[in-house]
């Protein structure tokens, strides 16, 4: 066995607060000393930050109180100085209008952490839909050696005969409620038993499509995407990722060292194999930007029509993510799509993704699909362009109905969310089957955060008569897992003047998937009409952060980070002043 490298503990950029004789030094080793610790506890050791997103409003990560303990654990073991340094949860269920609204915000706060504090490493933990990306984007701005620890999903639940999967299916048992097909009881029963344990939720969502995009990226340890939040294994994660930040603290293993334009087509493209959400196209998009790389919606679609989907995971397939787990988990099915894959790109763990997933198993191939029996041959996610969305707009297609993928019908309009609740039970309301469910002022302004409305609910009369799917559009997004006929992210959207301000009910509008094209059959001059009386959208917002918001984010098809966070941090480490 070779010897370890020589091992400096004045490169450390934790020495520059603690390993000085001058007073400033003096001061910080003081306060340390004032918290009960010891010159043995940190002298000449790696300071690990534990970044931990727990809160007792965020139930995807109730358990991370024991799981920060784990992760001191394993930075103990490995000789390193851990510092647990709680950081804003964005718990996707409790917060309103949406956590979109506040992952900038988290992502400012993990860059400012990282960057202000003695730290050499830190491990980021996460798992609610908004928690992984923003913090991988602090993380690539402030460019300090940093590995993410997934929350991990809850286990499977049960209800009589039934499994259930955590958000589709509240909204397939809702509408047979509505439609007067589930009691009272039975209704109650489920409320009781979906949510089945810690954990994010148990179906292909935003937070699994995150997280398996992350590992895919190269940003945690091998496996970590798919293992459920309360398995032992998940523990024995958590204390082995907190060795690894030890190591990359020693090595200085920043993100620049290994994320590349590779490791976000690895991310894409996985996201596309396992039918994942949607979200995932805003988040990508702005991650690339922290990297100073243009992400485009193009791009998205090139890809599209090559990843075949093989996941056969809700809310687009038929099993839950501990099925994904049980069988082979992320690294088994990126084996099958390897050819896809940038297999050089570098990882967390120190070795290439190839290399970390060489070897890996399928053991279901009803759960991970053969190549040759995927669930769609491609374009799991479809791009659409047209004359209602220049800067386009998207559509997760393998969960929409084939026969309104290419759909014309006339639209019925909601000028926001409250009139689109007190109008779509109205049975006065004139609309019917074949009818396009139009919801505006739901973007990243008009909402404002761009909040998870796109799945429109169908109208209690319409689910009376049997009606389970419409084509819905909106400038909002759609929660993972959602499923259905929706049209998102469209751009402009409403509240920045986009064309979808100016539709009206009765206006027929067209969606061809296949041609990948959404059309306004309005011809031009009758939109300059209506454009030329438009009323002047209203003042958004007039202090705090959402000031701050309004006047800085970006649009849908630029990720909606803020304008002045694209990049890395500017100028010189405070740590060498």
């Amino acid at each position: 066995m070779s010897p370890l490298p020589e091992r400096d503990p004045t490169l450390l950029r934790s020495h520059q607060w603690f390993g000085k004789d001058d007073l400033r030094s003096f001061g910080h080793r003081s306060r340390l000393k004032g918290m009960g610790f010891d010159d043995i506890d940190y002298q000449g050791r790696p300071i690990v930050a534990i970044l931990n997103t727990w809160s007792e409003l965020n139930t995807c990560h109730s358990h991370f109180r024991n799981r920060a303990d784990e992760v001191r654990r394993g930075i103990l073991q490995s000789g390193g100085f851990p510092v647990e340094v709680p950081v804003m949860s964005l718990g996707e269920m409790m917060m309103k209008p949406t956590t979109m609204l506040y992952r900038n915000l988290l992502a400012m706060e993990v860059e400012e952490v990282l960057r202000c504090h003695p730290i050499d490493a830190a491990v980021l933990m996460g798992g609610c839909d908004k928690t992984v990306p923003a913090m991988i984007m602090g993380a690539i701005s402030a460019d300090i050696p940093s590995i993410f620890m997934p929350a991990g999903p809850m286990l499977r639940a049960r209800w009589k005969d039934q499994t259930l999967g955590s958000g589709s299916d509240a909204w397939k048992y809702w509408d047979q409620r509505l439609a007067g097909n589930l009691c009272d009881r039975d209704w109650n029963q489920i409320e009781n038993c979906i949510a089945s344990s810690a954990g994010t939720c148990m179906t292909m969502g935003t937070a699994s499509t995150m997280a398996c995009v992350a590992e895919a990226m190269g940003w945690t340890l091998p496996g970590a995407a798919t293992i459920p939040a309360v398995v032992a294994e998940h523990s024995r994660l958590a204390v082995a990722t907190g060795r690894r930040a030890v190591e990359m603290a020693w090595e200085n293993f920043r993100p620049s060292n290994f994320m590349t334009t590779q490791s976000i087509d690895n991310g894409l493209t996985t996201s596309l194999a396992i039918g994942g959400s949607t979200n995932a196209i805003v988040h990508l998009i702005a991650i690339a930007g922290r990297m100073e790389h243009e992400l485009t919606l193009q791009r998205f679609d090139e890809l599209s029509r090559t990843t075949p989907v093989i996941g056969d995971l809700r809310p687009s397939g038929r099993f839950l993510m501990q099925d994904f787990f049980e069988a082979g988990g992320l690294s088994a099915l990126l084996v099958r799509i390897e050819e896809l894959l940038h297999l050089n790109a570098k990882t967390v763990s120190g070795r290439t993704l190839g290399e970390q997933i060489a070897g890996a198993e399928v053991i279901n191939d009803e759960v991970i699909r053969p190549r040759d029996n995927p669930v769609a041959p491609a374009g799991g996610v479809c791009l659409l362009r047209g004359n209602l969305a220049p800067n386009g707009c998207v559509i997760k297609s393998i969960a929409a109905s084939k026969k309104l993928m290419h759909h014309r019908g006339k639209a019925v309009v909601f000028e926001d969310y409250p009139d689109m609740k007190a109008r779509i039970n109205d049975d006065a309301l004139e609309v019917d089957e074949n009818s396009v469910l139009l919801l505006r002022s739901a973007g990243p302004l008009g909402a404002p955060g761009f909040p998870e409305w796109g799945m429109l609910p169908i109208p209690k009369k319409l689910l009376r008569a049997g009606v389970t799917d419409m084509v819905r559009l909106s400038d909002a997004r759609m929660s993972g897992t959602s499923y259905g006929t929706c049209v998102l992210h469209i751009s402009p959207e409403s509240a920045a003047g986009g064309p979808l301000s100016l539709v009206q009910t009765g206006d027929d509008i067209e969606i061809n998937l296949p041609e990948r094209t959404i059309h306004w059959h309005v011809d031009d001059a009758e939109i300059e009409r209506r454009r030329a009386i438009s009323p002047k959208p209203p003042a958004l917002a007039e202090r705090g952060y959402l000031k701050l918001f309004a006047n800085h984010v970006t649009q849908a098809d630029q990720g909606c980070d803020f304008d002045f966070l694209t990049g890395r941090s500017p100028g010189q480490d405070p740590a060498i002043h």
